[in-house]
């Protein structure tokens, strides 16, 4: 597809093009790709070598601890933060306090 002599001026030149500078029936997409195909009978078929798969590494010598606890537990009251819950120093003070490392 070739942009118009309009889109391809000193303005439009270094812009991506959008749905709102083409006409009807540009269709810009998402950049996913596909994982499978369409049947002709409506239905759809994964193909297991598009899938995008994640390899995480070993995890029996990693030393980082998760930054959010599932130990926390809700604290009801006052805050002598203004910003109360939400205060960083009373959520990092709390989570050093419940799991000790860094």
């Amino acid at each position: 597809m070739q942009p118009t002599r309009i889109l391809q001026g000193m303005r439009y030149r270094k812009l991506r093009l959008t749905t709102k500078d083409v006409n009807k029936g540009f269709y810009k997409g998402t950049g996913t790709g596909t994982i499978g195909r369409h049947t002709k009978h409506g239905g759809y078929v994964i193909d297991w070598t598009k899938v995008r798969t994640y390899v995480c590494p070993p995890l029996a010598d990693f030393k980082l601890t998760p930054f959010v606890t599932k130990n926390t537990q809700k604290v009801y009251g006052q805050y002598s933060d203004a910003q109360g819950p939400r205060s960083p120093a009373l959520y990092l003070s709390r989570w050093k306090a419940e799991n000790g490392l860094d």
